[in-house]
């Protein structure tokens, strides 16, 4: 099965897509020869993508410097991508930053970063999805979440809170969107593992992680397959440690633990076994 967007005959627009999972899922798409919209601020790297992606086997390159945070310049996008194209049939909202925060402050911090990454998708979606679903063709919406959004692990609470919040619209999106008469758009939420971008801030690859490029094919597999949760392993954390990890965090709540008890010094043993419980009944 094949999903009916991932042909030559969309036009994908992309946040963030100068770069890491992005620039890796447009050079993907390119390779299918659609037209694709890459957004970005980094304008000193937009200048140079149009013609990486048109060598990639695009049909056609448009590129705009576009703060996603900012509504008005995002239907000032939507409004050239329609006079240019047409419309869009595929959107990944993918922009995002992690900046450090804490729970107490500083203010800015996590405003920025729920402006980015939670607000960024939404008026994406806002402004693009009705012209999307008028078009009465197959398209996708694919939000870029995070796993930090799941088990919401201590260290970046406004990263957490963007990325669970951003988990909840896109859940809400699928529900919407499927209930929409005529409407031939699916949504799906791709949850990275540990993939080597900028947004690490480190210089080289270290081995536990994945590349952009291996992250980028297999939420394209996944999407052929029609998953929602598009759940990546790394080369560190197999899919299965994942699951273990996000039951706990949903057992802190049904066996009434205390909150991020996999990081409290007096569950860390039972975490331990837990993993160790499950390891041994996935043997066969």
């Amino acid at each position: 099965m094949t999903h009916p967007a991932l042909s030559a005959e969309s036009v994908a627009v992309i946040t963030g897509g100068a770069s890491g999972i992005g620039l890796a899922a447009a050079t993907k798409f390119a390779g299918m020869g659609m037209r694709l919209v890459i957004v970005d601020l980094a304008e000193d790297k937009l200048d140079t993508l149009a013609g990486h992606l048109r060598d990639a086997g695009a049909a056609d390159v448009m590129v705009a410097s576009v703060d996603v945070s900012d509504r008005e310049q995002i239907v000032a996008l939507e409004s050239e991508v329609t006079g240019r194209f047409g419309g869009a049939d595929i959107l990944m909202n993918n922009a995002g930053i992690g900046a450090g925060s804490s729970c107490l402050g500083p203010l800015d911090a996590w405003q920025s970063i729920l402006a980015v990454n939670l607000w960024g998708a939404i008026n994406g979606t806002q402004v693009f999805a009705p012209g999307m679903v008028s078009r009465g063709r197959p398209g996708a919406i694919i939000n870029t979440g995070s796993k930090q959004g799941i088990t919401t692990p201590p260290g970046n609470p406004a990263y957490n809170v963007s990325k669970s919040a951003l988990k909840a619209f896109t859940e809400a999106l699928a529900h919407e969107l499927r209930n929409t008469e005529g409407c031939q758009l699916s949504a799906h939420l791709l949850i990275p593992g540990f993939v080597f971008t900028g947004i690490t801030g480190l210089s080289e690859k270290p081995p536990a992680a994945w590349t952009a490029e291996q992250t980028a094919d297999f939420f394209v597999k996944s999407m052929d397959r029609g998953d929602f949760y598009i759940l990546c392993p790394d080369n560190d954390v197999p899919r299965e440690l994942d699951e273990k990890r996000m039951a706990w965090a949903m057992g802190d709540i049904i066996e009434n633990r205390p909150a991020l008890s996999r990081w409290h010094p007096d569950y860390s043993d039972a975490f331990a076994a837990f993993v160790d419980k499950n390891d041994e009944a996935l043997d066969p």
